[in-house]
């Protein structure tokens, strides 16, 4: 199997905790060789750590880029520098085939999502958004149960998010952090965490054709809103409502999660860790599918090695990518607006996914 070498720019907590541990799982496919990080001395314990020398440490991604055996550049820097990174990665590496993986949103300003959109083609390079939703089990399983009509005609969803951000903003989490406290980013808390579920919504039941939004507004800076709720229409038909919430503690028994009616049945997801989902048909029947929560990180990995490698498309686009964000910003203009708007219309969701017997490598 071809060995790719990657250099990361960005060695803090996602790199830590949800990049590398993929990484050590793949090591027949990915090497790290180059380390970049504006905090050198964090980089150089990192390389301490992954027994590389100093000429493997940067803080520059510039100098990095000057290195002629990277194969890959994975960045994970905070996501107002998500399109700067990523350009001026693209634009060093035009048409060179060789890729570039982007942390999600793909921009900081729906400006730049615009831009972002078009750096794969601009620059004839591969760029992969590390949208691990859309390459989790739980929405694989349940994207599959939906084509395969196992609960027959989908009628509407149900599906809510509850952050307490106040609270884990003060702990070891990914919430501890100036810039997602103090965002440069419109939505805050919304776009950072909620363009997630929105990823798993169209992953799950395809492009959004209407949206009506509301919200309560707050004061605090991680989020202009307490609670959003939101009413969706997509284009096959279903409707279904969004909630967030993530001003606080919010005592859900039992958790609403995500439940999906159909005219023989019910999908219900409680929460993406919980490690099964739930089928309950009209009949009586129950089934309850196990599955390995968190397994997106490594998913996305197998798809971006295939996809570099001539096996397999990219499953999840800057195209796709946009449109998540897009959606956050039709959410965030209904509410200011008070109007009903068109969610992604015009966003082309490619590759088309196979049959569900004709799986992507990384759900085989």
């Amino acid at each position: 199997m071809k060995m790719l070498n990657v250099g990361i720019v960005g060695t803090g907590m996602a790199f830590e905790r949800l990049h590398y541990p993929a990484f050590q799982k793949l090591t027949d496919r990915y090497k790290i060789v180059a380390l970049c990080d504006r905090d050198l001395q964090k980089a150089k314990e990192w390389a301490r750590r992954l027994q590389l020398g100093d000429d493997a440490v940067y803080s520059d991604v510039r100098q990095m880029l000057d290195r002629t055996d990277l194969d890959i550049v994975d960045i994970l820097v905070p996501i107002e520098l998500n399109f700067e990174v990523t350009e001026a990665v693209a634009q060093r590496w035009r048409g060179q085939k060789k890729g570039i993986i982007c942390e999600k949103p793909l921009a900081a300003t729906f400006k730049q999502a615009l831009a972002a959109r078009e750096l794969a083609q601009k620059y004839n390079v591969p760029i992969m958004i590390a949208e691990n939703y859309r390459y989790n089990e739980e929405n694989n399983l349940i994207r599959d149960l939906v084509r395969t009509r196992k609960i027959g005609d989908v009628f509407y969803f149900i599906f809510n998010r509850v952050v307490d951000f106040p609270h884990d903003m003060w702990t070891n989490d990914f919430t501890a952090r100036e810039w997602r406290q103090h965002p440069r980013f419109p939505g805050g808390a919304l776009l950072d965490m909620g363009v997630h579920d929105i990823a798993a919504l169209h992953h799950i039941l395809g492009p959004v054709e209407k949206l009506q939004a509301f919200g309560r507004p707050q004061s605090d800076d991680f989020s202009p809103y307490s609670v959003v709720m939101v009413n969706m229409r997509f284009q096959s038909g279903v409707i279904g409502n969004y909630g967030f919430f993530c001003a606080g503690k919010e005592m859900q028994r039992p958790l609403i999660g995500l439940r999906i009616f159909g005219s023989e049945g019910m999908i219900y997801l409680e929460e993406r860790e919980c490690g099964t989902v739930n089928v309950a048909l009209n009949d009586g029947r129950q089934e309850q599918i196990p599955y390995t929560p968190k397994k997106g990180y490594e998913n996305e990995l197998i798809n971006f090695h295939q996809a570099l490698t001539g096996s397999e498309p990219i499953s999840v686009t800057p195209e796709m990518a946009y449109g998540d964000m897009l959606v956050i910003e039709q959410i965030l203009q209904s509410i200011r607006e008070q109007q009903i708007l068109s969610g992604d219309e015009g966003v082309v969701y490619s590759p088309l996914y196979p049959p569900p017997g004709e799986q992507p490598t990384y759900m085989q």
